[in-house]
C-alpha cells in the first residue's frame, strides 16, 4: 500500500512538473465540454456594459459571441475589471480575455496574445452637423480636452493656431463642456465617447477624426498556442469578411481599420 501511494505521489509530482500546454489542450477541452469561457468588461462602453435588459452588450461581447459562434459552443461570459481580467486567465477561471487589452512586455510575460481584433483609440468628435475631417477643419472651433491626457498631447502637435482649445482637469468636467454647449467639438476616447453617446443622443454626436491607436488584442493563457493560433484564424476571417469593421462601425462610429497581427 505504501508503494501504491510512493507511485501516485511520484506520477503526480510529474504532472505538476509539467508546462500547463503538456498538461491540457484549452481548445481540446473547449470543444469537449461545448461551451467556452470568455472574460468581458460590463463597466466600459461601447466595448462592454449592461443592456436595458440587464445583458452584457458592447464590441467585446460581440466578438466574444462570434468566437463562440465559429467554435460551434456556447459562450459564458464571465464579467471582470481591469484588475482582475489578467489572473482570471491564469486561473483557468476564462478561456480567453476580451477586455479592451493592450499589448505589452509586462503582460506578453504572463499571458499570450491574439492578433489585434479592435481598435482603441482617442479622437475627435462633435454633432453630425458640425463638418470636420481633419485637423484642419477644426479652424475656428472651441475644443474641450482633458488637460494632460493622451489627446491633449496629440491634439496640441496638430490643431490650428485658430483652434480653441479648452483645457479641463478631468473627463467629467470636459465631458459636461460639451453636453451643456460650451464647446463644439470633444478630444477624448473611445471609452468616454461610447458613454457620452449613450447617455445623450440627442446630440448626435459621431466621430469625426482619430488622434492616436492602440488596438486591442484578445489574451489567452501561456502556452495554449492550438486555441491561440485558432482564434487568429477566426479574427483574420472577419477582418477579410468585413465582420469586423461592422463591429466596430456599429460601436465605435468608424471601421476597424488596419490591425496589428
Amino acid at each position: 500500500m505504501q508503494r501504491r501511494h510512493t507511485l501516485i505521489a511520484f506520477a503526480a509530482a510529474l504532472v505538476a512538473a509539467l508546462p500547463l500546454s503538456a498538461r491540457a489542450d484549452a481548445l481540446d477541452d473547449i470543444v469537449a465540454r461545448k461551451q467556452i469561457n470568455i472574460a468581458v468588461p460590463t463597466d466600459f462602453p461601447p466595448y462592454g456594459m449592461v443592456g436595458t435588459d440587464l445583458k452584457p452588450q458592447g464590441l467585446d461581447i460581440d466578438m466574444a459571441n462570434l468566437i463562440g459562434a465559429k467554435l460551434g459552443v456556447k459562450v459564458e461570459l464571465v464579467p471582470v475589471t481591469s484588475a482582475n481580467r489578467i489572473p482570471y486567465l491564469q486561473t483557468r477561471k476564462a478561456d480567453l480575455v476580451i477586455s479592451t487589452l493592450g499589448k505589452n512586455p509586462e503582460r506578453a510575460a504572463v499571458i499570450d496574445f491574439t492578433i489585434a481584433y479592435s481598435p482603441f483609440f482617442q479622437a475627435v468628435f462633435a454633432a453630425k452637423s458640425v463638418s470636420i475631417k481633419g485637423a484642419a477643419d477644426l479652424a475656428g472651433k472651441t475644443v474641450a480636452v482633458t488637460r494632460g491626457a493622451i489627446e491633449d498631447m496629440e491634439l496640441t502637435k496638430i490643431a490650428p493656431a485658430s483652434a480653441d482649445i479648452k483645457r479641463f482637469e478631468d473627463n467629467n468636467t470636459t465631458v459636461s463642456a460639451f453636453v451643456s454647449g460650451q464647446v463644439q467639438v470633444i478630444a477624448t476616447g473611445a471609452s468616454v465617447a461610447g458613454t457620452l453617446i449613450a447617455r445623450h443622443p440627442q446630440l448626435a454626436t459621431e466621430f469625426k477624426f482619430v488622434l492616436k491607436d492602440s488596438p486591442n488584442f484578445i489574451g489567452v493563457s501561456k502556452g495554449e498556442d492550438k486555441l491561440r493560433l485558432k482564434v487568429n484564424e477566426i479574427i483574420a476571417a472577419a477582418k477579410a469578411s468585413g465582420e469586423l469593421d461592422k463591429m466596430a462601425v456599429k460601436w465605435l462610429g468608424r471601421p476597424a481599420g488596419d490591425l496589428p497581427q
